[in-house]
């Protein structure tokens, strides 16, 4: 009887362990008698899936850490229990996550998991500048609308249930453009095989065609098109377990501009020529440990990627790219991280056409949101303090049969600093390439609903100059 006691009392705590635990991650979990919790071992009985209208259980089961049948420790458990809420949350497929004990029989533990799964189909209107950012478009270029992308796009997350993506983009404006491609993370019985193809063509009146004085310089035509793009890919993925995806692929290329470009700039294809096409395959891996992605304030991620750009005189560059991030808590509220990012292009000597490096996409450095460096080598560290001022939710009024619904609201204030270097053999009119960069700021970033990320930072660069610069992305 005092033994039954005895299990009766572990399983009740075992139970509130993991519901706090899975809701309230920075919230320290009750511990029962170490003595008799460090003896006690639990085995996993069936897992119950709620809340998955749209989602295969299939899925959800594939994000958890432990299976039917396994045995752990109490600790241990505990800690799967939190593994598997973080790791369902990271697939960004669900707005709350809540792993806990369900029931027992003596020492077996059926466990529940509780989700509420987000809107996945957004057929939306699409209006965005197409310079690097904001900043740029809305300083230098005095937020010209000509500037400006405009169309529709369809984007269908978790379109079969199985976690996959679908993009549709009917793009005018500066870019006349379509673009489509899927994305299906699992394709085999096992669930580690995956798939991903796209294709996308366009035109532009407009094209960046050098950079003097380490700004893009621009040739616009009103009356034709100076540039004709063509790009396809398809790709596998492989996933053996849950941290770490590698993609395999290959992908085709075609690009022409008119002769005007190749007057103005005789390197910016190689050889005076006006169009190029060249295939190319490419390795990445990503690895993500950390406890949200979108906005992860603990734990590590890496990008490595390599690839093979062109196989003859026309093209021919060989590019390495690696990413990693780590971020760790001083206290519950309060977390630093670092960021580095290294690449390299060879051979050194490349067109124009293969010479972007800083300031580009997502690879820039905060406080020079003006300018582009280009090269072939180089990299930066990023170190960032922040810590959460603001966490809370904006009620909407229910509707008639549904629930109220919540936007939450995160707010964190930060400083930040950064340095970075770039090699470049043929600079040109350019004077931020080969010589260290330097940049310190402070700044706000604001996490909300699906994921949306404000970022504001006031930053100040080693030229003397400073100002207020606006971002959405946090990682790579």
């Amino acid at each position: 009887m005092r033994e039954k006691k005895h299990s009766i009392w572990l399983v009740a705590a075992l139970i509130s362990c993991c519901s706090i635990t899975a809701q309230q991650p920075d919230m320290p979990a009750p511990v029962a008698d170490s003595s008799v919790a460090a003896a006690a071992r639990f085995i996993v009985g069936e897992i119950f899936i709620n809340g998955n209208r749209k989602t295969k259980a299939s899925i959800i089961l594939r994000e958890i850490p432990f299976h039917p049948g396994e045995e752990y420790p109490l600790q241990d458990l505990v800690k799967k229990f939190e593994d598997a809420r973080r790791q369902l949350m990271n697939t960004t497929l669900f707005h709350t996550v809540v792993v806990a004990a369900k029931s027992f029989e003596g020492n077996k533990i059926d466990i529940v998991v509780d989700v509420k799964e987000r809107w996945y189909l957004f057929p939306v209107p699409y209006l965005k500048p197409v310079d690097r950012n904001l900043n740029q478009w809305i300083v230098e270029q005095k937020a010209s609308l000509s500037r400006v992308n405009y169309g529709a796009k369809v984007l269908y997350n978790n379109a079969t249930g199985r976690n996959d993506k679908f993009r549709l983009w009917l793009i005018a404006g500066y870019t006349k453009q379509v673009s489509i491609s899927y994305d299906r993370l699992y394709i085999d019985k096992a669930m580690k095989w995956g798939m991903k193809f796209g294709l996308s063509a366009g035109k532009n009146r407009e094209l960046n065609y050098n950079t003097i004085n380490d700004k893009q310089v621009f040739l616009k035509d009103n009356d034709r098109y100076i540039r004709n793009f063509v790009n396809t890919y398809a790709e596998l993925t492989y996933r053996r377990a849950i941290k770490t995806r590698h993609s395999f692929g290959i992908a085709y290329s075609s690009e022409q501009v008119q002769d005007t470009i190749v007057t103005l700039n005789p390197t910016y294809f190689k050889s005076g020529r006006n169009r190029i096409k060249f295939p190319e395959l490419y390795y990445s891996m990503a690895y993500y440990d950390v406890d949200y992605i979108p906005y992860p304030t603990q734990g590590y991620a890496a990008n490595v990627s390599i690839s093979k750009r062109g196989f003859n005189n026309t093209i021919n560059v060989w590019q390495l790219h690696v990413k990693g991030f780590g971020s760790w808590h001083l206290s519950p509220k309060t977390f630093v991280n670092l960021y580095a990012y290294g690449g390299i292009k060879l051979p050194f000597k490349q067109p124009y056409f293969n010479q972007r490096f800083l300031g580009y996409s997502d690879v820039f450095m905060q406080g020079y949101e003006y300018y582009v460096v280009d090269g072939v080598a180089g990299g930066f560290l990023k170190a960032t303090l922040a810590r959460e001022m603001l966490n809370f939710n904006i009620r909407i009024p229910p509707r008639k049969g549904k629930e109220a619904e919540r936007i939450p609201v995160r707010i964190f204030g930060k400083i930040y600093g950064n340095s970075g270097y770039v090699h470049n053999p043929q600079p040109g009119e350019n004077n931020l390439s080969n010589r260290m960069l330097n940049a310190a700021g402070i700044g706000i970033d604001i996490l909300t609903l699906y994921d949306v990320t404000f970022r504001f930072e006031y930053s100040f660069n080693q030229l003397g100059q400073n100002g207020l610069y606006l971002h959405r992305k946090t990682i790579f």
